[in-house]
């Protein structure tokens, strides 16, 4: 087996990409590694030799895994070798997943394994969208039949400049953070975050983007024809035009009464009795079937997608009597659970969420490692989307992509609203519960998720709702669909949510399954969308005008302190010794950040207080005139020893105690006795001269 390296380059941005195949994994159906800097990406492609057979979709199966050792290290804890992914892994698998999902040829049902490593991580060049474009350069080369490239990029806002992969660097203070992948042709996945960007400034991003995505496609295509395999057609399984006929036949008159059907339970129903008719019309149980089930499911599907597709085009009525831009109805109630810190019910149609907002110290924080290190999230979002939403009986366990997916998206959507730590100590955790669905549950994650916090008294900036939106394109007709049904995500051609309030954006995500948006129509949907979402957001200030002026009797106060970073050993004390002292005298929680800020939690204002005296006492400075109400620790013949201040004391001479003479303290004090007093000076030693006598009148 020969080993010639084949490369390619083409530069985007500051960077340069530069693919390579030839060397590494020579057995896999396609194998490319893409270098940009010093961060290096081995992407792999392979294929079953034969199709599914009982299959009616593609069995494709992402992973991206992130090797510590990439960036010098090992992870932390017991055990060593990586296991199961990250969450951030997961996000990136779904990044890749999506934009290639839809490029994949018509028929095809072989099992597809994309795997994505990073081997080598400079800290400088973000590895997502290389990923993307390394998995596509890597099926492009193959014999597995790949419509067309795809190629990824991120987009950031840097000095109210858009950057085209942006650093690592850059990231931490761009006001964008936007992964964009399609092909040369059309965008195919938008992940977007923001601060209130406006739709004109989204689309200007969106627009510099698919600048960088058609360069990348240029150079995998030149790639193909010089090092691709010739595509393997021959396991193509392409819908018979017999069966959709007959499918058609059949269906129609009961597909055409069913999707009018207002309510989901209802509408399935019935669509499940046209289903039935169809499979015992073709398949009776005297003869041999005609057709292949997973082909009649398929057509099935096809002609379902094709007439509710029709109506909407043609009568501008939904499946729920809406038309185009209409929103279902919203139904909000707040503080439904009476022992959280915060909680909301957010009903739009027969979408529902009870969402929840729990308070707490630095030790609720979500820990996490990646090749960065170790952090933690002060703010944290988790989406649950149990099988009863939908009226199913499924697993209960460990959340899927899809769970981890919706709930980052609701979460970065609602960090941009969040007060900054100085301002709101608290570690803040919302729980989305999707307790019934159809369509668009993860807005519902922002909307209620918005509510919950200003429920609990969090002061948002400004509060923000979510909309999703979908499209229906035929030729150079199309309709845009503001708040979408789960029969329209699935049956329609696009799934763009976008979050923010009327003056911007936070977050946008877009999936789309055809090439053919153009900006236009990405103009009108945005347009359109924040018509929605400002609708949502209206009906939300109707209940909750703003956060709770107090906060739950049943939540943590944490109040916050400033001391210099260099006192900071002097408060935690040799092996945590100072610090283990005060939380066992008064109870309260002490996290201490490297920049010195000391957030103090309790149930009990006084025990906080407590603590924040015995900190204050331990960083403060003292101050020659100031007077400071002693404690009293030894008596000796010539005065009595007086700390002032935790550790820090000094010498009050009897002759300074009183303004007449004294022959003996122990007739006036005692030790532990609390006494003013006043500091007459501070030698070069660092020892306090103190005085009683200058404290009275």
């Amino acid at each position: 087996m020969s080993m010639k390296r084949e490369t390619i380059s083409v530069k985007i941005g500051e960077q340069e990409l530069i693919f390579e195949t030839g060397k590494i994994a020579r057995q896999a159906n396609g194998a490319v590694i893409l270098r940009s800097g010093e961060t290096m990406i081995l992407s792999t492609a392979c294929a079953a030799p034969e199709a599914a057979e009982a299959s009616d979709f593609l069995p494709l199966r992402v992973d991206y895994q992130e090797n510590y050792s990439s960036a010098g290290k090992t992870a932390s804890g017991f055990i060593k070798r990586q296991g199961r992914p990250s969450e951030r892994e997961i996000l990136v698998s779904r990044l890749i997943d999506r934009p290639l999902r839809p490029m994949f040829e018509d028929g095809y049902f072989n099992e597809v394994q994309v795997l994505a490593y990073v081997w080598s991580y400079d800290g400088i060049s973000s590895p997502e969208p290389l990923a993307i474009c390394a998995a596509s350069a890597a099926l492009v080369i193959s014999d597995i039949p790949l419509i067309k490239p795809v190629g990824a990029v991120r987009v950031g806002m840097v000095n109210g400049k858009f950057v085209l992969n942006p650093t690592i660097e850059h990231l931490q203070i761009s006001k964008l953070d936007l992964m964009i992948a399609g092909t040369e042709d059309g965008i195919l996945m938008i992940e977007g975050f923001c601060d209130f960007l406006t739709e004109e400034q989204v689309l200007e991003a969106i627009q510099l983007g698919h600048s960088g995505i058609k360069a990348i496609c240029e150079t995998i295509l030149a790639f193909q024809k010089k090092v691709g395999k010739q595509k393997n057609r021959s396991t193509l399984r392409p819908l018979p035009q017999d069966v959709l006929q007959a499918v058609d036949t059949i269906a129609k008159p009961l597909l055409d009464k069913a999707l009018r059907i207002k309510e989901k339970q209802k509408r399935e129903l019935a669509q499940q009795e046209a289903k039935e008719a169809v499979m015992k019309a073709l398949f009776p149980e005297d003869k041999e079937p005609l057709f292949k089930e997973n082909d009649v499911q398929n057509a099935l599907k096809q002609i379902s997608s094709k007439y509710m597709r029709q109506m909407i085009l043609d009568t501008n009525i939904r499946s729920d009597g809406r038309n185009s831009t209409e929103i279902r109805p919203i139904d909000i109630e707040q503080s439904i659970l009476p022992r959280t810190h915060g909680s909301a019910l957010f009903t739009r149609g027969e979408t529902q969420a009870v969402v929840v907002c729990t308070l707490g110290g630095e030790n609720m924080a979500q820990r996490y490692e990646d090749l960065e290190g170790e952090k933690a999230h002060r703010f944290y979002l988790h989406y649950f989307f149990p099988p009863f939403s939908v009226g199913e009986v499924g697993r209960v366990g460990a959340p899927g992509r899809r769970e981890v997916g919706h709930g980052k998206l609701a979460e970065r959507a609602l960090l941009a609203i969040l007060p900054p730590k100085e301002k709101f100590p608290y570690t803040i955790r919302i729980e989305s519960n999707i307790t019934e669905s159809n369509g668009s549950s993860s807005m519902a994650s922002v909307c209620g998720g918005c509510l919950a916090l200003m429920d609990a008294g969090v002061p948002v900036t400004r509060p923000v709702a979510g909309i999703a939106m979908g499209l229906i394109l035929e030729g150079d007709r199309h309709s845009i669909l503001s708040d979408i049904l789960g029969i329209e995500d699935a049956l329609g051609d696009m799934d763009f949510k976008v979050t923010g309030d009327k003056e911007g954006i936070t977050a946008f995500q877009m999936d789309i399954k055809i090439e053919g948006i153009t900006p236009e129509i990405m103009k009108k949907a945005l347009a359109q969308a924040k018509e929605g979402r400002i609708h949502i957001l209206n009906k939300m200030l109707e209940v909750a005008p703003s956060h709770r002026p107090q906060m739950s009797v049943y939540a943590p106060r944490i109040e916050t302190m400033q001391i210099k970073p260099s006192l900071i050993a002097k408060v935690i004390g040799p092996g945590g010794k100072q610090i283990r002292a005060i939380i066992e005298q008064t109870g309260v929680q002490i996290d201490i950040s490297d920049d010195g800020l000391v957030s103090i939690a309790s149930s009990n204002m006084i025990d906080i207080e407590r603590a924040k005296d015995m900190i204050h006492g331990l960083t403060a400075e003292i101050e020659i005139g100031r007077v400071y109400q002693g404690r009293v620790t030894s008596i000796v013949p010539f005065g009595m020893f007086v700390e002032v201040l935790p550790g820090k004391e000094g010498l009050c001479h009897i002759s300074e105690f009183d303004h007449s003479r004294i022959a003996n303290l122990a007739d006036h004090v005692k030790i532990g006795d609390t006494v003013p007093v006043k500091v007459l000076d501070i030698n070069e030693r660092g020892q306090l001269k103190l005085s009683r006598k200058a404290t009275l009148a």
